[in-house]
């Protein structure tokens, strides 16, 4: 396949948008976007695998039971595939019908692997425009799927099986970059979601997790990340969402990145976790999350009220109005105790906030779990401009001791978000972390990283800002006093000089102005 493959398939799919726009608020793209492309998808794999089938028991006398016996085993039935509704597209005067009932039988056919993933698909919705509109827009919409460069049969992919998942992120970042700050919480940016894969270092064997998955990107950056460095398959991914379009986003991106068996589950995580096990929660060698910053109404009367809450809130109670440290207490119950590491993305607040936050915030690092605070640049995150601070935890650490790095100043500015460069700004902060973890004597980089003690934080209040470990101040440069005085009278003798000449003119055309002479 040629390298710009992954353009024409990006580029092919943005496109489709244009079937939509008019009647269609930006925002809502996704919902019809993002399932057709999911549903393309399998039928594609579905279509491709009934083809090699037939053509392997061609001419047998059972050849129609053997071909059903193998389809059956496929990881997802397509009971009605893709290419059956692009072939009758251009008279089927009942398209929306016709797609809502696909996903339908899609959802039905595959039991708990799709369960209530498509109950909010709707191709009828009056969000498309009249039904002679909304008929032509969806015949638009399947002709721009049915096209060649949106094959995505494995026969016909090859070795390039990621650029289908790769187009789905494409997509959802997209969607979230024109979201704002109505939804763009749903997303982390991939810059973000591939520097803290590295800083948690996933191994094989891992459980990875993430209890506020939003639309999976985080976690799946993650798994990546450990494919990648270590060449293996041997992981699993579990995951909680509250919101029900938002897990649909997310499991279908798992499976268009090749974890059709990521264990990701619906509901609110504080309120009810659904990852148990042995009676209480489930936990994890690695820990990631982009929580929503500062929520108000994360359950403070229910934690309240069963204060132990899977043993989540043994440090203290966070505030009524402020959820950080609830998501973090969740976080690191979940945790295994033997080396799991833990990752999340916080609003500045949660490093110097006092009351409870203070309390919850000493407890921690008096455990000693803090391993590292890394302020980052502002405008990162979809729906927010203000910077936020990446908090790495780790059980069995082998110091006390905590780095702080200030990484604020490390981004290619954009026009609406700035973007932390991948072998540039994220290799530093790795760079540093890991000359950290390995190097006793590592004492930090001037104006950019802190070993600090917890005698050092202990003096601090257990105040977490980075300004107060890194000191990153730029002295005013020296005046050279003597040199401006010479500039200055050099500019009076100019001034001095210019006022000559022209008193000189205005003597020649008899224009001089007497001193003596009243204003």
């Amino acid at each position: 396949m040629p390298d710009s493959l992954q353009q024409k398939v990006n580029d092919a799919l943005w496109d489709a948008c244009d079937a939509l726009r008019g009647p269609v608020d930006s925002t809502n793209y996704k919902e019809y976007i993002l399932p057709l492309l999911f549903y393309k998808y399998v039928s594609d794999v579905w279509r491709d695998a009934r083809d090699g089938y037939e053509a392997e028991f061609a001419g047998q006398v059972e050849a129609e039971t053997l071909v059903a016996r193998k389809m059956g085993r496929l990881a997802f039935q397509v009971p009605t595939p893709f290419e059956t509704i692009a072939r009758k597209a251009s008279h089927d005067d009942n398209l929306g019908e016709t797609l809502n009932k696909a996903f339908v039988e899609l959802e039905e056919a595959n039991g708990d692997r799709l369960a209530d993933m498509f109950q909010d698909v709707d191709y009828n919705s009056p969000k498309l425009g009249d039904k002679r509109e909304a008929t032509e827009r969806l015949r638009v919409l399947v002709a721009t799927f049915d096209r060649e460069v949106l094959d995505f049969r494995p026969s016909k992919l090859g070795k390039r099986q990621d650029v289908v998942g790769n187009a789905y992120m494409f997509l959802i970042q997209k969607f979230a970059e024109g979201a704002g700050k109505k939804r763009g919480e749903f997303f982390t940016p991939p810059e973000v979601s591939r520097l803290l894969a590295r800083l948690v270092d996933p191994q094989p064997g891992d459980r990875l997790y993430d209890p506020t998955m939003g639309s999976g990107s985080l976690l799946i950056s993650v798994a990546e990340h450990l494919q990648h460095a270590h060449d293996t398959n041997d992981f699993a991914l579990y995951g909680q969402e509250i919101n029900r379009d938002t897990w649909a986003l997310a499991k279908m991106n798992a499976v268009l990145h090749g974890f059709p068996a990521a264990h990701f589950e619906r509901g609110d995580t504080l309120a009810a976790p659904k990852h148990l096990e042995d009676g209480g929660l489930m936990t994890f060698d690695v820990v990631v999350a982009n929580p929503p910053f500062s929520l108000k109404e994360w359950g403070y009367k229910r934690a309240e009220l069963d204060a132990k809450g899977h043993n989540r809130y043994h440090r203290g109670l966070p505030p009524k109005t402020r959820g950080d440290f609830a998501f973090i207490s969740h976080m690191m119950a979940s945790v295994v105790r033997d080396g799991g590491r833990m990752g999340v993305v916080v609003p500045h607040g949660v490093l110097f906030r006092g009351g409870r936050e203070g309390t919850i915030r000493e407890a921690l690092i008096r455990e000693n779990l803090l391993e590292a605070v890394i302020g980052l640049p502002e405008k990162l995150f979809y729906g927010t401009g203000i910077p936020a601070a990446l908090l790495i935890f780790r059980y069995g650490k082998t110091t006390e001791d905590v780095l702080f790095v200030d990484a604020s100043a490390d981004f290619e500015a954009g026009t609406r978000q700035n973007k932390l460069r991948d072998d540039v700004d994220s290799e530093r902060v790795v760079r540093a972390l890991m000359a950290f973890r390995t190097d006793p004597s590592y004492e930090g980089e001037e104006k950019y990283a802190h070993r600090a003690t917890f005698e050092e934080i202990e003096a601090n209040d257990f105040n977490l800002n980075v300004s107060r470990y890194v000191d990153t101040y730029e002295p005013e440069p020296l005046i050279d006093l003597k040199a401006v005085q010479r500039e200055v009278l050099g500019l009076e003798r100019e001034l001095a000089s210019v006022r000559k000449e022209m008193d000189a003119a205005l003597a020649a055309l008899g224009l001089a102005i007497n001193d003596e002479e009243p204003a």
